[in-house]
């Protein structure tokens, strides 16, 4: 007997039909379909052959990869970390491969990753991250040239995108959205408003808001809903004690750090806008000589698994960032009703905010 491995032109002669025949009942295609008599003859040949096939070949006639391109700001950050496990958990019951980038932020090399995702024929891609705020709301202070160069980025990732789900490719974003392209959104507004009532009804009166990255949408989103909510139950939080920072730990610890320094009058409680900025304020009091939550109380948002061990425990927003992954996985490859899926997060309270 021969070791010579079973060729497509082996199944094809033996189960009587074409080659093109055989290749399009066992690779698929993109444009033609076989009759299902012959197709389960052709795959019931194959495997008493034991052919195996060639997944470039069966990629090419399909018109698709098996990859999932998922395009993450900071792979670094356990929020974008987790949504990757969603997103890989899922792309594997669908028999997809997930390729990931990091952007670090970088506008052009997000637009990088979804041109090179096109070349590469992906059968889809997901854009896991904040957008930035609406143009309408770019400080008036912004130059010119800014918002033009603003303008043309977001038209050109918008295009890219498009043109990706045209050529039969599949979209998601996760955040906001882009255009009229499929999105997880997260009600960030919401979830940062349901905070402040939670805090406001254990008894804090005097807040201070560490306000994230200007610009970042996530960031605005949720200062916006807690700052508006404050100012509806009466409690309006002083310009002086928000502070922006990076979207990092590091970020956290110095924006606490100035709102320590500036503040006579110390909040009674501080919320950072995500989890990781929360961990450096708290590092922040410690090394001022203050208590978490004797002198200052935290609150935070995402409740990122990693950080559920810290202590005292971090009060903080509940997104399901693992399920955001899987329902965006849904949602690019068409397997989730309509193209909109609000998530609202659940206000957890935890021992760095006591009842006063």
């Amino acid at each position: 007997m021969s070791d010579a491995p079973v060729t497509l032109s082996h199944v094809a002669r033996e189960a009587g039909v074409s080659l093109a025949t055989a290749s399009r009942a066992i690779n698929g295609s993109a444009t033609r379909s076989v009759r299902e008599d012959l197709r389960e003859r052709v795959l019931e040949t194959a495997r008493r052959l034991g052919y195996s096939p060639d997944p470039s070949a069966q990629a090419m006639a399909r018109g698709r990869t098996t990859a999932l391109g998922l395009v993450v700001h900071d792979i670094a950050d356990p929020y974008f970390s987790t949504i990757a496990a969603g997103v890989a958990r899922a792309a594997e019951r669908e028999g997809l491969i997930v390729t990931l980038a990091s952007t670090e932020q970088r506008r052009d090399r997000e637009l990088a990753f979804v041109e090179l995702a096109r070349r590469q024929r992906s059968r889809a891609i997901i854009l896991a991250g904040s957008r930035l705020v609406p143009l309408r709301d770019v400080p008036e202070e912004a130059s010119a040239e800014a918002l033009a160069q603003r303008q043309a980025e977001d038209t050109a990732l918008e295009s890219a995108l498009t043109a990706f789900r045209d050529a039969g490719g599949g979209v998601a974003t996760i955040g906001q959205a882009v255009g009229d392209l499929p999105v997880v959104e997260i009600d960030n507004a919401g979830g940062a408003g349901a905070l402040a009532r939670a805090l406001h009804d254990r008894g804090y009166r005097r807040f201070g808001v560490l306000a994230g990255p200007p610009g970042l949408r996530t960031a605005a989103d949720r200062t916006t809903g807690f700052l508006d909510t404050l100012d509806a139950l009466g409690c309006p939080v002083p310009a002086g004690s928000v502070v922006p920072g990076d979207f990092t730990r590091d970020g956290g610890y110095t924006a606490m750090a100035r709102l320590l320094s500036a503040r006579a009058d110390l909040p009674q409680v501080v919320f950072a806008v995500n989890d990781v900025m929360a961990v450096g304020a708290m590092a922040a009091v410690r090394e001022a000589g203050l208590s978490v939550p004797d002198d200052v109380a935290v609150a935070g948002f995402d409740d990122i698994h990693t950080l559920r061990d810290v202590s005292p425990g971090l009060t903080t927003v509940r997104i399901p960032l693992a399920e955001i992954g899987s329902l965006a996985t849904a949602l690019a490859l068409g397997r989730a009703e309509g193209s909109r899926a609000p998530v609202h997060g659940e206000v957890v309270l935890r021992d760095s905010t006591p009842p006063r």
